[in-house]
């Protein structure tokens, strides 16, 4: 975002316009300049650049609302001097690089902003325009902005001028616009891409309960708001996310601290400043937070402020981060070690770390140096080159520019057709929009062997991943423990050192995750990460641990009693084995024992008035029926099989069919003779003949023969498996291929009972003593209601408990005739014999 109006920024072309102008080539004049230290080189070609080298002693402002302030600062800053020596080095490597820039000598101007935006734009416009005293040729290409604020001031002033800004600090992904920022690049990854890296990390260790600490500024806003759209929909969620403001870190940080604390969350990113990030450990230092895994952006992770303070280590321990990438630079420790106080700069690190004053005229407060005093031997940050991060991207950032004049400078072997002048530019007369181009295309090979271009404004995202680890003395050290490589992690997950101590990652969840058997259920009202354990319901399982939902089983299968596999249904039906099978057996077995004993009995007093009176051939045959009723009964238990299918079926049809024709006929013969006696009717008895009533019966059952025929030879209940009945077991039953010839054998043998019922009904009052018309009309009407009974229990009864429903139907109807037609029989002729005589069978 850029905070200054238009109007300003035109204002300010205009200056640098007219300075720029032939007309005032003699007359350079820097406008504004709120210092005249810097490190210079001349050169054919001029390269700037800004670092912010001193602290600034107070809070000052920084807008254009008041007069832009020019006191001195104070406090110089290693790491900023580490990387301005940086760039002088890659320029001296360059120029005595034969290959590169031949023939060509490269200078740099090298200013001090102290971090003050006002200062940084005043030293871009004066550097643009032309150096103060020696009015030098204005450079070509700046290499600066440690800040995104910076980077993006910059870019706004000098983008109409087309001057490339190269910033190796600058992470903002709003600096990746190139309608907005064409003129702009840099070395360092946006920040984009760390907190890809983060939300990768969160996912890969299955942290789904997570808080966040952020800097009030795009830094902090921008890199939550990429986190969290990096992990959308897939399972993590942040407790909370807490803002700190630079001007109330105080307050902040026990605002935080406190929030952590009272947390369930495990797992804390930060995405803040180091010296935010040190008041907040030693709050949390203060109130014994611990168990805590801080995850480090960039901005902190390799801060040496942090790992060498001895009040934030215990806090500190196990950080996880990412940090910029490190990287060797040949010689470049040699380069710091050999410097001398040759500059303003230098002789302020010579005061401070020697105690003395360089220079002709010595600082009355401090002695002067002898002259021997060196960084050769001394162990000293400045020249400590083991993890080069920021100045290996100057370093990269000075190569870019290099590459790019190079290949501006370069004169092709062709030559215009028309006017035989090459087109190649002069270092004297560079234009910065036709350099910009160029470096649009810049594509090379640094001297450590690794590919460089642009992507856009970007470079290819690559991180290191570090880890603070203790050592046996107590303190802190930085380890690498993986990289990241665009959106690949690289990481040795074995040589992490967590926050507890140990190398067992941390759990920071809300909810535990489900286990196999069991799914996710979202808890009303609260994030998604939290959740209750549901178990599977039947048939349906959960193989994975954190399973959102349970998947079915397929048809043939159902689930284990843990609910975590589908195994197949066992293949069920009604056997012989089974308490069903064998109870249902039994009955079966027993009423055919029961109608051989009525048949015995019945043929051992067939010469009594009692069998005689009631048609002694036609109940022969009726107890035959009965018996086949009852074993019919059998063929429906067991495995079925293509000809127990076809069997059964057929065989409960005419058996029941020959004992209802056999009630039919003797309800008609009954009727028959009573209406034989009326006078005039004696000839009707004739038609119901023993030869008449054999017939009948034969007719009555061929006609169900012939149905049975028909359907079995075109479409026979065949063996299948039923998968419709959702349970562990699949019923192995006999399928009806054909519910009209099942609807027919049915419909057939109840016409015939209807038939019966209505005419025993009709002859229930005839006169004798024992007219067998009641009980005939007794037993029909229990066959009648037991297979009115059966239709919606066939229908409804699941499995094999269909086939169970047809036995007790056939069992229960065979035992209703048997009982009701032949238990009164056998009643009087086993035990009142007295009563079985003509005469008393005759009376009314």
């Amino acid at each position: 975002m850029c905070w200054f109006s238009p109007a300003l920024s035109m204002l300010l072309l205009s200056v640098v316009s007219r300075q720029m102008s032939p007309a005032q080539a003699t007359v350079c004049s820097r406008w504004g300049a709120p210092s005249t230290e810097g490190l210079y080189q001349d050169g054919d070609v001029i390269i700037g650049g800004l670092f912010n080298l001193h602290y600034i002693p107070s809070a000052i402002d920084l807008g254009f609302t008041k007069p832009p302030h020019y006191e001195p600062c104070s406090g110089l800053d290693l790491e900023p001097l580490k990387y301005m020596y940086a760039m002088a080095f890659a320029v001296e490597e360059i120029n005595h690089n034969s290959t590169l820039l031949p023939g060509v000598k490269l200078g740099y101007r090298i200013f001090d902003y102290c971090g003050r935006y006002p200062w940084a734009l005043k030293e871009a416009l004066s550097m643009v325009g032309g150096h103060t005293q020696s009015c030098d040729h204005p450079i070509s290409l700046l290499i600066g902005a440690s800040s995104s604020t910076t980077g993006t001031i910059l870019s706004r002033i000098l983008g109409p001028l087309s001057v490339p800004v190269i910033s190796y600090l600058a992470s903002c992904p709003c600096l990746s616009d190139r309608h907005q920022f064409p003129n702009f690049f840099r070395t360092i990854p946006s920040d984009i891409y760390q907190a890809r890296a983060i939300a990768q990390l969160a996912l890969r260790f299955h942290w789904t309960w997570i808080g966040a600490v952020l800097v009030n500024s795009d830094y902090g806003r921008l890199a939550i708001q990429e986190f969290q759209k990096e992990t959308e929909g897939k399972g993590v969620c942040l407790e909370f996310i807490e803002t700190v403001y630079r001007e109330t870190i105080v307050n902040d940080a026990r605002r935080v601290a406190l929030t952590i604390q009272a947390s369930t969350a495990r797992v804390i990113l930060i995405f803040c400043w180091y010296t935010d990030v040190k008041k907040l450990f030693v709050e949390l230092a203060k109130r014994n937070v611990t168990g805590r895994q801080f995850i480090a952006s960039e901005a902190w992770s390799t801060s040496d402020d942090l790992l060498k303070d001895p009040a934030v280590s215990e806090m500190a321990s196990g950080v996880l981060g990412v940090a910029i990438r490190s990287a060797a630079i040949p010689g470049f420790e040699n380069y710091l070690r050999s410097r001398r106080p040759d500059n303003e700069y230098l002789k302020e690190l010579w005061e401070t770390e020697f105690g003395c004053s360089p220079g002709e005229i010595p600082k009355a407060s401090l002695p002067p140096c002898k002259g021997t005093e060196s960084l050769e031997e001394v162990q000293h940050p400045f020249t400590d080159t083991s993890q080069l991060r920021v100045p290996h991207n100057v370093y990269l950032a000075v190569y870019a520019a290099a590459h790019a004049l190079h290949s501006l400078l370069s004169c092709p072997n062709t030559h215009s057709p028309r006017t035989n002048i090459t087109t190649c530019s002069s270092p004297k007369h560079i234009k910065p929009i036709e350099l910009l181009q160029h470096l649009n295309k810049v594509n090379f090979t640094t001297p450590q062997g690794e590919g460089f271009y642009f992507q856009g404004a970007d470079i290819p995202a690559k991180y290191d991943l570090v880890n603070w680890q203790k050592t046996p003395e107590g303190s802190l050290k930085l380890v690498l423990v993986g990289h990241v490589d665009g959106f690949d992690i690289h990481l040795n997950e074995s040589a992490i050192q967590w926050s507890s101590g140990s190398n067992q990652v941390p759990v920071s969840v809300c909810s535990e995750s489900c286990p196999p058997g069991t799914r996710m259920a979202n808890r009303k009202g609260e994030p998604v990460c939290c959740f209750d354990c549901i178990p599977c319901a039947e048939g349906e399982i959960s193989n994975k641990t954190g399973s959102p939902h349970c998947e079915r089983c397929p048809s043939e299968f159902w689930s284990n009693a843990n609910r975590t596999a589908c195994i197949p249904r066992q293949l069920d039906f009604l056997s012989f084995n089974e308490t069903l099978g064998i109870t249902l057996t039994t009955a079966a077995v027993s009423g055919a024992m029961v109608t051989t004993a009525v048949f015995v009995v019945f043929l051992y007093y067939r010469q009594t008035p009692m069998v005689r009176a009631n048609n002694s051939e036609l109940s022969f045959l009726l107890l035959l029926s009965l018996k086949l009723c009852f074993l019919c009964s059998l063929v429906f238990i067991g495995r079925p099989s293509v000809w127990s299918c076809r069997f059964q079926q057929a065989a409960f049809g005419i058996s029941f069919v020959l004992c209802v024709s056999c009630l039919l006929v003797k309800t008609i013969v009954v009727l028959a003779v009573f209406r034989s006696a009326r006078p005039g009717a004696e000839g009707l008895i004739k038609w119901f003949g023993p030869g008449q009533q054999r017939g009948s019966v034969c007719l009555f059952t061929c006609i169900q023969v012939i149905i049975c025929s028909i359907w079995l030879s075109l479409s026979p209940p065949v063996p299948q498996q039923d998968l419709g009945f959702q349970g562990s077991k699949v019923t192995l039953e006999c399928a009806m291929a054909s519910v009209v010839g099942f609807s027919l054998v049915l419909g057939y043998i109840g016409l015939l009972s209807c038939s019966c019922l209505l005419l025993a009904f009709l002859a229930r009052k005839l006169p004798d003593n024992f007219n067998e018309a009641k009980l005939i009309t007794f037993s029909m009407l229990i066959f009648c209601a037991v297979w009115v009974a059966f239709v919606p229990s066939y229908v409804s009864s699941p499995g094999k408990y269909v086939v169970a429903v047809e036995i007790f139907a056939i069992l229960a109807s065979s035992y209703g005739l048997l009982l009701c037609i032949f238990a009164p029989k056998c009643f009087i002729i086993l035990f009142r014999p007295e009563k079985n005589t003509k005469k008393h069978l005759m009376a009314r």
